[in-house]
């Protein structure tokens, strides 16, 4: 319809927590097909129109919790997955003038985070300033935070930065 397809922003995402003795094969399998088959897919078909055309951005959304969460076997395994993926994307794809990188949210005010909240029982505002205490930036993440990374990556002032993985996390991750 529109000609063109320049910019995909892989961002689906379902989380199924459970500490793993718990975590059954449906919940790992979930959240396998929507982070992980899902980026795959769409990768697939959009690098086509890409490289064709010899410029895209492809931008993955990973987590802070790629890097191992409580609970969270498979949430962080497919996080993990997407930075291997989007490494694996810009080798294969750069040659064509296609970018591929990642954004890895930490805690961030979402209805996810606020959803967690809920299921253990703590209220929000709580819960964000507990977090918040945690985070060298003493602030919780916005949704915004994140928005603007990913649209520095799409865009052409991006152009020499591919395979990368960036933390939208107030510098709460220590590598």
């Amino acid at each position: 319809e529109f000609g063109r397809l320049d910019i995909l922003v892989n961002n689906a995402g379902v989380i199924r927590d459970n500490l793993l003795f718990k975590m059954s094969d449906e919940d790992w399998d979930t959240v396998m097909a929507v982070h992980l088959k899902g980026a795959f897919l769409c990768a697939r078909a959009a690098q086509k129109h890409m490289v064709e055309q010899r410029w895209g951005r492809i931008v993955n959304l990973s987590s802070t919790s790629a890097t191992g969460n409580r609970g969270q076997a498979n949430y962080s395994t497919a996080k993990a997955g997407l930075q291997g993926f989007t490494r694996t994307l810009a080798i294969e794809l750069g040659p064509f003038g296609v970018t591929a990188n990642a954004v890895a949210p930490g805690f961030i005010e979402t209805a996810m985070t606020e959803a967690t909240a809920q299921r253990i029982g703590v209220g929000f505002e709580d819960f964000k300033k507990a977090a918040a205490e945690q985070i060298p930036v003493r602030r919780i993440g916005r949704p915004e935070d994140v928005a603007n990374v990913i649209a520095f990556l799409a865009s052409d002032d991006a152009g020499y930065v591919s395979g990368q993985v960036i933390y939208v996390d107030g510098g709460a991750t220590r590598a």
